[in-house]
């Protein structure tokens, strides 16, 4: 008897061992059931549906400028990204937007966030769209100097012009780059400052530089100040007023717009 209830443990652990490697090998055991996971708005499938974009990163139209103008109405954009384009800047107002109203920041335009912006904000005037273009000494600035903080240089009329918001607070002479070294023209911002920097190129000062092309930048230029335009520099824009450079210099901030243009 005795042996036998031993024999009988015995073939139970071992059918117990046996059931047990089988069911770690997947054939016999089955899975617990999968945790269900949230996914925001409608699902298909197992794939998120997102909201219709209107407007998007990218886009360029005049249907993004009116979009702009309702931003900068609510203060969450700066005048100077009001160009047509929905850019980095555009997209993070959006998201500011969107979370203040408890929207998912998903960073462009659907509906749902449209008629939120829309019912907050009125339609933009044609001067909140386009600002009147500066008109200075009878000629008028580019019209990329009328939003924003903008170094303003025309190359015909050989000035500087320091705008904010389409006002000049500044003014002064300046000086480009002669014909194979050519100041390059279009719009630019401001990439970096050096109070006292040394080209290593030329090995020639250039203080109170505000690089925004390259190596092109605004600078001081002790030779404008000596010779006029009897010189002309290496592409950069020079000033010769180094009292008026001074203060321009502690007035711009990188990432400020740098507009090189011909009126």
């Amino acid at each position: 008897m005795r042996a036998l209830i031993i024999r009988n443990v015995v073939a139970g652990l071992v059918a117990g061992v046996a059931v047990a490697v089988v069911a770690g090998a997947g054939v016999v055991a089955k899975a617990a059931p999968a945790e269900v996971k949230v996914v925001p708005f409608e699902v298909s499938g197992e794939l998120p549906i997102y909201p219709k974009a209107l407007y998007r990163y990218g886009a360029v139209s005049v249907s993004v400028r009116k979009l702009e103008a309702r931003l900068i109405q609510l203060k969450v954009l700066d005048k100077r990204y009001l160009d047509n384009e929905y850019g980095t800047m555009t997209r993070a107002a959006v998201k500011k937007f969107q979370q203040s109203k408890g929207i998912p920041p998903l960073g462009y335009v659907d509906q749902n966030t449209w008629d939120k912006l829309a019912a907050v904000t009125k339609e933009p005037t044609q001067t909140e769209l386009y600002p009147p273009v500066p008109v200075v000494d009878g000629r008028k600035l580019d019209s990329r100097c009328a939003t924003g903080v903008a170094l303003c240089i025309d190359k015909t009329t050989r000035k500087l012009r320091y705008v904010v918001d389409g006002v000049v607070k500044m003014q002064m002479d300046v000086r480009f780059g002669a014909v194979k070294t050519a100041t390059r023209e279009g719009g630019f911002t401001v990439g970096w400052k050096s109070r006292n920097h040394v080209s290593k190129l030329y090995d020639s000062p250039m203080p109170f530089a505000m690089f925004f092309s390259g190596g092109q930048a605004v600078h001081y230029s002790s030779d404008f100040a000596a010779r006029g335009y009897n010189g002309g520099s290496h592409g950069c824009v020079n000033v010769r007023d180094l009292g008026k450079i001074k203060i321009l210099f502690d007035l711009v901030h990188v990432g400020d717009k740098v507009i090189v243009y011909r009126s």
